[in-house]
């Protein structure tokens, strides 16, 4: 398989995913900073020009993550990266979606790339609060559905590895998580497949 990333980027928790899975990839490093996802050989595999993307074994590419996340989980039922029956599978989901269709769609985008909410730098900082204070009450809803220690369902799945990208990005960029988010975030970088793919992404701050 090929994989498609940028480090520090959400494609990090497809990454942990990946890795978790022991899974042998081929790791490509998409510069979005350089327009690389604009080139035509990548817009051949993903024509929205985002990522993550991840070419399967039979050549097909999956793109966005919670297809991606989704896709190994039931690839990959031993590794029980979804709990298994109805109810817990969905509120996987549900927890997953929030984070990549709220957090980071709604809020995050704000405060990263700003120019795309509008062309007038003089509401810049007004747009970038407005982020600030999605992410904010985004975290919120998710600390008073998490229990004060351990992972989104007891055992790690896809959606530990999307609520600890934004839990990520927040502690780079310094906004507070509430507490039992912060004990989520802390006990995902315990495991040593996180701690590896920080490495590898270039967050050497992490080997210790």
């Amino acid at each position: 398989m090929k994989f498609y990333l940028t480090p520090g980027s959400c494609s990090t928790g497809i990454h942990i995913l990946l890795e978790e899975l022991e899974l042998v990839f081929e790791a490509h490093i998409v510069n979005l900073l350089a327009g690389t996802q604009n080139t035509p050989e990548y817009l051949a595999l993903n024509p929205k020009a985002t990522i993550p993307t991840l070419v399967r074994n039979d050549g097909s590419a999956l793109t966005e993550f919670q297809a991606i996340a989704y896709w190994l989980a039931r690839s990959y039922p031993k590794a029980k990266l979804l709990p298994g029956d109805p109810d817990s599978d969905a509120l996987v989901i549900e927890l997953m979606d929030y984070v990549v269709g709220t957090l980071h769609g709604q809020g995050f985008t704000r405060i990263f790339t700003t120019d795309r909410y509008t062309s007038n730098e003089a509401d810049f900082e007004a747009v970038k609060a407005q982020g600030v204070d999605i992410v904010n009450r985004g975290f919120a809803i998710i600390n008073d559905s998490l229990q004060p220690q351990g992972y989104v369902m007891g055992a790690f799945t896809i959606a530990d590895a999307a609520l600890f990208y934004v839990e990520f990005w927040a502690d780079k960029i310094g906004i507070s998580l509430p507490e039992n988010c912060l004990n989520h975030y802390r006990l995902i970088l315990t495991r040593p497949v996180v701690r590896r793919v920080l490495m590898e992404e270039g967050y050497h701050e992490f080997n210790s």
